[in-house]
């Protein structure tokens, strides 16, 4: 079976909702499992428990069968997001649109590819999808 991975904050922000609700939608249509994702900041003080990230996102959403929830701690979000990406051997990525920028710099740092997706998908080997902007 698939797998499609979602990196999410916590709390659930307007932004994390939608691309969850994307995320969602994929794995529906793909017949995957889902992966939602949070990353705590070895630099910050919040420590979110797995249950806690599933509770938040199944008041949102109600139960997700074939879901899965991680908390990773790591000191940059986009490295460690493609850590466990590559590990879990994932099919799909969703990020949201407003996370593009940041992922922009980051890949920016290593290279001169300035698409988000096309990099991932080289150095991943997977889909990836962005949630689409506010409607």
């Amino acid at each position: 079976m698939s797998l499609v991975v979602v990196p999410v904050r916590y709390p659930l922000s307007e932004h994390s909702r939608r691309t969850l609700r994307t995320a969602i939608d994929v794995a529906e249509e793909r017949d995957a499992n889902l992966s939602v994702l949070h990353i705590d900041l070895y630099q910050s003080s919040q420590r979110v428990t797995q249950a806690e990230l599933k509770h938040a996102v199944e008041r949102e959403f109600g139960r997700l069968p074939n879901a899965r929830y991680a908390v990773r701690t790591g000191f940059l979000v986009e490295e460690t997001i493609l850590d466990d990406v590559a590990t879990e051997g994932a099919d799909v990525v969703v990020i949201g649109r407003k996370q593009t920028s940041r992922w922009r710099r980051m890949i920016r740092r290593v290279t001169d590819e300035p698409d988000v997706a096309r990099f991932l998908r080289n150095q991943l080997d997977c889909d990836v999808v962005t949630a689409p902007r506010e409607e």
